[in-house]
């Protein structure tokens, strides 16, 4: 594979090769002299060289009356691969969401690692769920990934006017933080003292998220209707036998 072939591969093809290498070989020239030394026409040239001013591969630069194009350094090819990469990374568990639900396939993501709590953590908030069914272990939060992560999550709840319906354990609960609140949209239940919730789940729309304590470290996000709806009817089951509580004024 040659060179011209192995950026095409990376859109860069045709006449936008052309002038590439025409650029990169004359340093810095008029786009007159780019164009003439392609063999291609003044005005074709100049939309070209715009679209590399817009992908960062070269520069206008003016010097008085004249006007120069010069190449920039081809590393910025690289930079500009890592940019798409990172926003395919970033597009791709809501591209990926999309096809399993159409498909009819559950999709599971794991996500490791502290970085992985937070990423499943903020994922609840994602869609256009109104309320989110919640089971909270305090002791494995206030541990991983922390009260300063959870509060800015909480808030950022609240400010998007998602309702949090919440179970919790009281021998789980170390401090007394986070009760019900109007204000904060927030309903608080103690489950029975039989049962000690020591993990955190959310079902939120066809998704469910389990966090794990910061021992084993770990988020995971199961985007499946049947089995959101099936935690969900776990969770409506335990939220009938837990005890209310009374909202802040």
């Amino acid at each position: 594979m040659n060179l011209e072939d192995k950026l095409a591969r990376v859109g860069i093809t045709g006449t936008l090769y052309k002038l590439y290498l025409t650029a990169i070989s004359l340093g810095g020239a008029s786009v007159a002299e780019i164009a003439a030394r392609a063999g291609l026409a003044r005005t074709t040239a100049h939309d070209a060289l715009a679209k590399l001013e817009e992908e960062g591969l070269v520069k206008f630069v003016d010097e008085g009356r004249r006007r120069f194009v010069v190449a920039r350094d081809p590393s910025i090819l690289l930079e500009r691969l890592e940019a798409r990469r990172q926003m395919l990374d970033e597009v791709m568990p809501v591209l990926r969401s999309m096809y399993h639900h159409e498909s009819g396939q559950p999709n599971v993501r794991f996500h490791p690692g502290p970085e992985g709590i937070r990423a499943a953590l903020w994922d609840t908030l994602a869609g256009e769920e109104t309320v989110l069914r919640a089971t909270l272990s305090m002791r494995e939060l206030m541990a991983e990934p922390g009260l300063d992560e959870i509060g800015g999550y909480l808030a950022e709840r609240a400010r998007r006017g998602i309702w949090l319906r919440v179970i919790r354990s009281q021998e789980r609960d170390i401090i007394p933080i986070w009760p019900s609140s109007r204000e904060e949209k927030r309903e608080l239940r103690y489950a029975p003292s039989q049962y000690t919730l020591a993990m955190t789940s959310f079902v939120y729309g066809n998704k469910v998220c389990m966090i794990s304590s910061a021992r084993e470290s770990y988020g995971l996000i199961i985007d499946s209707a049947e089995f959101a709806v099936f935690q969900a009817a776990m969770f409506d089951a335990m939220w009938s036998m837990s005890t209310p509580t009374h909202p802040e004024p």
